[in-house]
């Protein structure tokens, strides 16, 4: 369904290529593309419905075609008949307002007949699960439910290649494992479905191959090949667990390593995280009885939480739950409804989950040196920007780097010059592994300074690492569910798969190492 045969790829004024002498085949059936940020993943989706290099422009060598048909050689609106495609943040692609309206958009443009659009969009609703959303307004509808949209106004123009570009990166456990089972159900049907993604514990095992891509190169080879090969940039828990312990072969599930996983050490004294902060008891921020909401619709009502300086509170919880609105409360952006909102003295530093709108200097560096004029902190831009991996991109425009690099980009800007409270509202959506550790590095450093740091994630192993603290933010209110070993165990609704794999003990990969006796590492014990 899919060839590229030696194709590379420069973007305008470019000299190094985004994609670097590419062969592959791709045949039907489930495709997962994995790699770093800014290693090529998005550059390589868009070759496959000719955006690449159609509407970016640039410089192209080699051959692509899909379905049989020429990249280079046939119009984008030809390639549309048979490349659905969905964007990383869908919500960007929406043109009408209604469900029903948008999954017709793309048949409309296609001169589809009226007779056959109704089918073909009450089929494309049906079969993602979202037929009794048709009449709703997009805006009223979750993350999970707008990416169902997305993908079935895909799915209507009856595509022979499905491409998503990181579909769940928005998402919580519920709506992303929707999207990822729709994925394996796609392509049990027959489709060829290509999806780049970080998030991989669903999609790894039921994937047919994977495309591995490193600084624009690209790699064929199997899911199970892959995971042993210890190339993958965002491997899951077990993947990175069976890796540490010498597990051959490395398992792609936690039903597998179940088989395999050693006893534990019995538990040491409670303890905090090494190297972290405790709180020294000064409230940084409390909520009491406050009803919170936008524009004078509650969305909370009456909570009572609070956090200290030098302690992170992970806020977990559905999409549309309330996380964002504690968050903007807390950053002075919207007053509360009702009730009381204390905070220490010092600056608030924001993090909103669209980076993009954060950026709008000529550089990285200039963006993180504004933040540090108005703070009127001495340090050197370049701290933030090499703790954060972004040494090397300094002088570059942030618009034009990837999801990842514009994330972690923004969070350097935001958080540059020490904030007495942190505010991070999903601050590793689009990021590879390595980038999500030097995010929890730089959150300890900003704990140990004394900085109070709240973070709204639906990223459990991000939590796990960082957190003191979790809270869930449902049904309209609050809930203490204590430290990570505890909220993120089974039989919580919030877990890891290290939580699955032992439930009540770690919940980190660092977790079961550090407890791990060492006659068993050969794995012959039951996991506990």
């Amino acid at each position: 369904m899919v060839r590229l045969d030696d194709l590379s790829y420069w973007y305008p004024g470019s000299v190094e290529p985004a994609l670097d002498a590419v062969s592959i085949a791709v045949e039907a059936g489930l495709t997962v593309v994995a790699g770093g940020s800014g290693s090529g993943k998005s550059s390589l989706l868009r070759v496959l419905n000719g955006l690449v290099p159609q509407f970016h422009g640039g410089r192209i060598a080699g051959r692509a075609s899909v379905a049989g048909r020429d990249i280079a050689a046939t119009a984008t609106r030809d390639l549309a008949t048979q490349v659905g495609f969905v964007f990383q943040d869908p919500e960007r692609s929406f043109v009408y307002g209604t469900v029903e309206r948008e999954v017709a958009f793309s048949l409309e443009n296609l001169a589809v007949p009226t007779a056959v659009m109704h089918v073909r969009v009450e089929e494309s609703l049906e079969r993602l699960g979202v037929a009794h959303l048709r009449g709703r307004r997009i805006a009223t509808l979750s993350g999970g439910e707008r990416q169902r949209v997305a993908l079935a106004a895909a799915l209507a123009p009856q595509p022979a290649v499905l491409v998503l570009d990181e579909p769940t990166s928005q998402l919580d456990t519920a709506g992303a494992a929707s999207i990822e089972d729709a994925c394996v159900e796609l392509a049990a049907d027959g489709l060829t479905v290509i999806v780049a993604e970080h998030r991989l514990e669903r999609l790894l095992p039921a994937a047919g191959g994977v495309l591995l891509v490193e600084r624009g190169r690209v790699e064929h080879m199997a899911a199970a090949r892959a995971a042993g090969s210890g190339r993958l940039a965002s491997p899951p828990a077990i993947v990175e667990l069976g890796l540490a312990l010498g597990w051959t072969p490395v398992p792609l599930t936690v039903e597998g390593a179940r088989a395999v996983a050693p006893r534990l050490a019995p538990r040491s004294a409670e303890s905090r995280r090494s190297g972290s902060a405790s709180p020294d008891g000064r409230v940084a921020w409390a909520l009491t009885a406050a009803t919170l909401g936008p524009r004078g619709t509650a969305v909370l009502d009456r909570i009572d939480v609070g956090g200290h300086a030098g302690e992170v509170v992970v806020l977990v919880g559905p999409n549309g739950g309330g996380k964002t609105t504690i968050l903007r409360t807390l950053a002075g952006l919207q007053a509360p409804l009702g009730g009381h909102l204390e905070r220490a003295p010092g600056r608030a530093a924001y993090v909103p989950q669209d980076p993009t709108s954060l950026l709008h200097r000529p550089t990285l560096r200039a963006e993180v040196e504004l933040t540090l004029a108005r703070s009127g902190s001495r340090e050197p831009a370049s701290t933030i920007l090499a703790e954060l991996g972004l040494d090397r991109l300094a002088e570059r425009y942030p618009r034009d780097l990837s999801a990842g690099e514009r994330q972690r980009g923004a969070i350097a800007a935001v958080l540059a010059g020490s904030p007495t409270l942190a505010l991070l509202d999903e601050p590793t959506r689009g990021m590879d592994r390595p980038a999500r550790d030097a995010i929890g590095r730089l959150i300890a450093r900003l704990r140990a300074g004394g900085s109070s740091i709240v973070v709204a994630t639906h990223d459990l192993d991000l939590a796990a690492e960082i957190a003191d603290r979790i809270v869930e933010v449902v049904g309209g209110g609050v809930v203490e569910l204590g430290g990570p070993d505890r909220a993120l165990s089974c039989p919580s609704r919030h877990t890891t798969q290290i939580g699955r794999l032992y439930p009540g003990g770690p919940v980190t990969v660092r977790g079961v190492i550090e407890r791990v006796g060492a006659p068993d590492c050969n794995g012959l014990g039951a996991a506990r």
